[in-house]
């Protein structure tokens, strides 16, 4: 039954892409007759009819086009499978579909991923930059960096944990200056603070560590709640309060002297960072050479 599967998916796809049962014939040296009982079969087989027939042509129908795309996948990930395990091709090649936080891809991961082009020169990339929940096999992507989520995956899906990022409380030196350098956490929550603010609405709160070194969440009060992390990074760097925020979001202005870190022993560990992927293509040589690649990135 899968052996029919697999033959009754090729002449459906010659079928579509010469736009004749004649035409598709000809390209893998069968009859007219053969084409058209192998479409036929395929369409009972499914309870759907794929392609409308004209004495002219063929035009796929609804179900044909989606049944078409899923058939295109197919054999693309076959072809692949069969690259890998025949080992006839040993340099990364071909495109790659990558998903990337939205700050954190541009800060953190593109340095790596140019670099990783420039070795690499028969890689084609493609890149999808959202804080959203992806999933991987319904959107076709290869590889995902991922900032937070549940560990708990599929088996059929590969992860690999590279590190907690970590979070710091800042303020703009100026801003210091004139207001003081909090030393107590009683003490930072009587400054003005430039909050995060989630899509539904909230605010994300304070990370904070008591002093036997527990972890817990306090909600306070805020001047300036932003929806955007690069907008929240530039209300802090001018003064308009302070702030909790991942070290690597704030590398750069730490580096360039605009933000300052205060209450140094108030620096928990936040969300995870990880890679994952589809189990099926880590053999593939263009997963396996970014994978190693991405094992470098910068977390804390």
């Amino acid at each position: 039954m899968h052996d029919h599967r697999l033959k009754d998916i090729v002449p459906f796809v010659a079928s579509v892409e010469c736009g004749s049962f004649a035409a598709a014939a000809q390209r893998l040296h069968l009859t007219g007759s053969a084409i058209s009982k192998s479409v036929t079969r395929l369409e009972t087989r499914l309870g759907s009819r794929l392609l409308e027939r004209t004495t002219r042509s063929l035009k796929l129908t609804d179900a044909g086009s989606a049944y078409y795309q899923t058939c295109l996948r197919v054999m693309e990930e076959l072809a692949e499978a069969e690259s890998v395990l025949a080992a006839q091709r040993t340099i990364p090649s071909g495109r790659l579909r990558l998903a990337l936080p939205s700050t954190y891809g541009r800060l953190a991961v593109m340095p790596l991923l140019i670099a990783f082009c420039q070795q690499h020169a028969e890689v084609e990339l493609n890149l999808t930059f959202s804080d959203r929940f992806i999933d991987l096999f319904e959107e076709g992507i290869d590889l995902a960096v991922r900032i937070g989520g549940s560990p708990d995956l599929p088996a059929s899906l590969g992860y690999r944990h590279l590190g907690r990022e970590r979070m710091v409380f800042c303020a703009a030196p100026d801003y210091l200056a004139r207001h003081g350098y909090p030393a107590t956490e009683s003490e930072l929550l009587l400054h003005p603070a430039v909050m995060y603010e989630r899509v539904d609405g909230t605010t994300k709160p304070w990370l904070l560590t008591t002093a036997e070194g527990h972890a817990y969440w306090r909600n306070v009060s805020h001047r300036m709640a932003l929806g955007d992390v690069d907008a929240q990074v530039q209300a802090v760097c001018a003064g308009l309060g302070v702030a909790q925020m991942p070290s690597w979001l704030i590398a750069g202005p730490l580096q360039r002297g605009e933000l300052e870190i205060i209450l140094p022993q108030q620096q928990p560990d936040g969300f995870a960072l990880s890679l994952i992927w589809p189990r099926r293509k880590q053999l593939l040589p263009k997963v396996d050479a970014l994978l190693t690649a991405l094992e470098q990135l910068p977390i804390r």
